[in-house]
């Protein structure tokens, strides 16, 4: 299977994935709420983009990286109050 197939292939699977459906989704609703005048279709229609665009985001985002930096902030945050606490028992003796 040469490169092109590859980026073919992947370009098929970025289209038919879950976020595209859901905004297809989301979009047909509008356009029937749109010509039916219904408000709820309208209103699930946005709510379906919106998620589907929110889910976007976070699929999108490293998570690894991010609960990595969460603990580093962690460590940092109890090595202060260690010190500080060191520092306060020295201070009272």
């Amino acid at each position: 299977m040469n490169d092109k197939e590859k980026q073919e292939i992947s370009l098929i699977g970025r289209l038919l994935s879950m976020e595209v459906l859901l905004c297809l989704m989301g979009v047909a609703s509008l356009v029937s709420g749109i010509i039916t005048g219904e408000v709820m279709q309208l209103f699930w229609g946005g709510m379906i983009i919106v998620g589907s665009i929110v889910l976007h985001f976070v699929r999108k985002r490293d998570w690894k990286k991010h609960w990595e930096e969460q603990e580093a902030m962690r460590l940092r945050y109890e090595e202060r109050l260690k010190a500080e606490k060191e520092r306060n028992d020295a201070g009272k003796q």
